[in-house]
C-alpha cells in the first residue's frame, strides 16, 4: 500500500476551494498590478509582472495542481473577462505556460520549511514561465506571424530582446514579488493555515507522486504542452483566434472596470475563507461531541 494516500489526502470540495482560492486571490493580485506604472530606466523597462508568490505559496503549501490551474483561470475570468475582453485561443498560450511552470514549482517542494527548497522552486517556477514565454514570442517573430525586429533586416535580433525580457522578469519581478514573498510566507503559514481553512497539513518531506520531482512523465507531458501552447499562440497571430472578443466600451471605462474586478475577487476570495473557516468550527466541534 501506498503511504501517499495515508499522509495527504484532499476531499472533492476542498480541491474545489484551493482552485477558487487560488482563482479569486491571485485574480486580485493581478488587478492591482494593472495599477501599478512602470519604470523606464534607459531601454530598460522596471514592470510588475505578476504578483507570482501567491499562486507558488499555495502550491507549496496545497496540491500544486488544482492551486496552479486556479490561478490561470482567475487570470481570465478577473484579468479578462471582467474587464470587457478576452484573447480567444490566443489565452491558451498563457494559460498553458503559466499552470506548467507554478505546477512544476509546487512538485519541487517535499518540506515547506525547508527555505532552499522554497527558494529554488520559487525562482524555477518564475524562470520556466519566462523561459516558455520568451521563446514563443521568438519563434512567432521567426515563422514569421509577428514583426518584431530591432535591427531593420536582422530577425536574430528579437533573441537579444527576449533574452533582456526574460532576465528583467525573472531578477526584478522573480525576486521582489515570488523569491522573497515565497520565502517569508511558505515556511511561516505551513502548518497553521491549513487548520484554519479546515485542512490537514501535508507531512514533511512528503512527495505529491513517487520518484523524484522531474520525472519522465512530466518532461513528456510539458513538452506536449508547450507544443500546444506554441501551435495555440501562431493561430492565433496568424488570424485564427477563436472566441476573441472586446465588448463596446470596454477601453474606455477600463479604470472602473478594475475595480469592479478587484471587488469581485474580493468577495469570492472572502466568501471562500469564510466558508472554509466555517467547515473547520464544524469539524472541530463535531470532534469534540465525539470524544
Amino acid at each position: 500500500m501506498s503511504t501517499l494516500k495515508t499522509r495527504y489526502t484532499l476531499t472533492q470540495s476542498q480541491k474545489m476551494m484551493i482552485f477558487v482560492l487560488s482563482m479569486s486571490l491571485y485574480g486580485l493580485s493581478n488587478m492591482f498590478t494593472e495599477l501599478i506604472p512602470s519604470v523606464q530606466l534607459g531601454p530598460i523597462e522596471l514592470s510588475v509582472e505578476y504578483f507570482a508568490f501567491i499562486p507558488l505559496t499555495l502550491c507549496m503549501l496545497f496540491h500544486p495542481l488544482y492551486a496552479a490551474v486556479g490561478a490561470a483561470v482567475g487570470e481570465i475570468i478577473f484579468g479578462e473577462l471582467m474587464l470587457g475582453q478576452f484573447g480567444g485561443l490566443g489565452e491558451l498560450e498563457k494559460f498553458i505556460t503559466f499552470s506548467l511552470a507554478m505546477y512544476t514549482a509546487g512538485r519541487m517542494v517535499s518540506d515547506p520549511k525547508n527555505r532552499r527548497q522554497v527558494g529554488i522552486a520559487a525562482i524555477t517556477g518564475v524562470a520556466i514561465h519566462q523561459f516558455f514565454s520568451s521563446v514563443i514570442d521568438i519563434v512567432k517573430v521567426w515563422v514569421g506571424v509577428e514583426e518584431l525586429e530591432a535591427v531593420q533586416g536582422l530577425a536574430e535580433s528579437v533573441v537579444l530582446i527576449e533574452g533582456v525580457s526574460f532576465l528583467n522578469d525573472v531578477l526584478f519581478s522573480g525576486i521582489l514579488f515570488a523569491l522573497l514573498p515565497t520565502l517569508y510566507l511558505v515556511p511561516r503559514l505551513y502548518g497553521k493555515i491549513e487548520p484554519l481553512l479546515g485542512m490537514k497539513p501535508r507531512e514533511r518531506n512528503m512527495q505529491y507522486a513517487t520518484g523524484a520531482w522531474l520525472s519522465p512523465k512530466l518532461v513528456i507531458v510539458g513538452t506536449l504542452l508547450a507544443a500546444v501552447a506554441l501551435g495555440a499562440e501562431l493561430m492565433s497571430e496568424s488570424g485564427w483566434s477563436f472566441g476573441e472578443f472586446e465588448l463596446p466600451g470596454a477601453e474606455s471605462n477600463e479604470g472602473s472596470l478594475i475595480w469592479i474586478s478587484i471587488a469581485a475577487a474580493a468577495l469570492v476570495a472572502a466568501a471562500i475563507i469564510l466558508i472554509l473557516r466555517r467547515s473547520a468550527r464544524r469539524r472541530q466541534e463535531a470532534g469534540q461531541l465525539d470524544g
